[in-house]
């Protein structure tokens, strides 16, 4: 079994946090604006890079 790193913990975190945020979007109501205010969007680059990360993670696992 493979164990995770911290890295991979912390994208897992974000992109769980960016699914719910976009879920959330139905009601209008965007949890990362409210917890983080001004640099919203440097959470929104690192969920993207999060995103990315998992492409390759997910690709990584599936070989072994």
């Amino acid at each position: 079994m493979n164990k995770l790193s911290v890295l991979d913990w912390v994208v897992l975190v974000l992109v769980i946090v960016g699914g719910l945020n976009w879920g959330l979007a139905i009601w209008d109501v965007n949890i990362v604006t409210m917890i983080f205010g001004g640099i919203a969007s440097w959470i929104y680059a690192l969920v993207g890079l999060s995103g990315l990360y998992m492409i390759w993670l997910v690709a990584k696992l599936g070989k072994k």
